[in-house]
């Protein structure tokens, strides 16, 4: 229990606000004659808001210090994104969410109570309801965006893109309502998940640049290369060879973190030229940063078992050689 309601609140508080903002980035991008998409976006986007906040109150003294430090759910950016992105659509943000996530305090949860445990049980149930309808949703659009029937600013790809990260939302949220953590196993997968989504982040970031901002374009274009290498190397390594795949993803993943901070600051204060929301600026760099936490418990979880197993080793020689004494 301990586990399901940390893992719950934690999965809830990063994709949560993800998905808010997804709903809140196709609101921004669908024409004024689009009147019944943008209704059904608002409405997704005030459900996750409303449920976020849930998710918010639950949290305080129970989820994992490294989770609020990581920078997954809030930037130093992410307030003034807020506040701009609402300045320039008009889109209203609860931006009192943000400041109860600043103030949130990390704890040991021993063992919860029994009420707590049903309200985390009824906040996964009700997400799942919702990230049902969004799918749904997010499928239609790209239905109708493919057969030329409906226009967005955003690209197919980029539709693809929130669609994907919707499911994988639900797929962490059936795996912990089943069997109350996500599996080790399952955390590989994602490795494979996310450097497809840090790619798809720099084709993006790339497409929505001005045309003057030559370096900038290039400096993206040169990592979505590396993405889409380490993509094609992930078909063919064996489980050492995956391991040290894992570092150098450590090593890109954070130089790739670091130009996505320069961008947002850059972009929040002006410097920047691109069609890119401040809000979508923020957002890419928190999925960075929850990327990497989940990069660096990966590498912890692994140089653990590489223990085990040397102690392992080293009891069966010491058998061994007592045997033959």
């Amino acid at each position: 229990m301990r586990r399901y309601v940390t893992t719950s609140l934690e999965t809830h508080l990063f994709f949560g606000r993800i998905m808010k903002e997804h709903a809140l980035f196709l609101l921004a991008a669908f024409p004024e004659k689009e009147t019944e998409y943008r209704k059904k976006a608002d409405w997704f986007r005030a459900q996750f808001e409303e449920n976020l906040a849930r998710a918010v109150r639950l949290s305080n003294g129970i989820v994992d210090e490294s989770v609020l430090k990581s920078g997954e759910i809030v930037t130093e950016f992410t307030e003034k994104a807020e506040c701009q992105t609402q300045a320039l659509t008009g889109i209203p943000i609860d931006m009192q969410i943000t400041e109860a996530q600043k103030r949130l305090r990390s704890g040991c949860l021993t063992n919860p109570g029994r009420e707590l445990v049903q309200q985390v049980r009824s906040l996964n149930q009700t997400m799942i309801r919702l990230l049902d309808g969004l799918i749904e949703f997010k499928e239609k659009i790209l239905r109708e965006v493919l057969s030329c029937r409906l226009y967005t600013f955003n690209y197919p790809l980029l539709i693809e893109h929130i669609l994907r990260e919707a499911k994988l939302y639900r797929q962490i949220l059936e795996e912990v309502m089943r069997r109350g953590f996500v599996q080790q196993s399952e955390m590989r997968n994602m490795e494979i998940f996310w450097n497809q989504i840090m790619m798809e982040h720099a084709q993006f970031i790339r497409g929505l640049l001005d045309p003057t901002e030559c370096a900038l374009m290039e400096t993206a274009d040169g990592f979505a290369g590396d993405y889409c290498r380490l993509l094609e190397e992930a078909k063919k390594q064996d489980k050492h060879a995956s391991e040290e795949m894992t570092k150098r993803t450590i090593q890109l993943t954070k130089k790739y973190r670091d130009f996505k901070a320069a961008g947002a600051d850059g972009i929040i204060d002006c410097r920047v030229r691109s069609v890119i929301l401040p809000l979508l600026a923020d957002h890419v760099l928190r999925e960075a940063n929850h990327y990497l936490r989940l990069l660096e418990n990966e590498k912890e979880n692994d140089r653990i078992e590489h223990g085990r197993e040397e102690s392992v080793r080293n009891s069966r020689c010491a058998s061994c050689w007592k045997g033959r004494r």
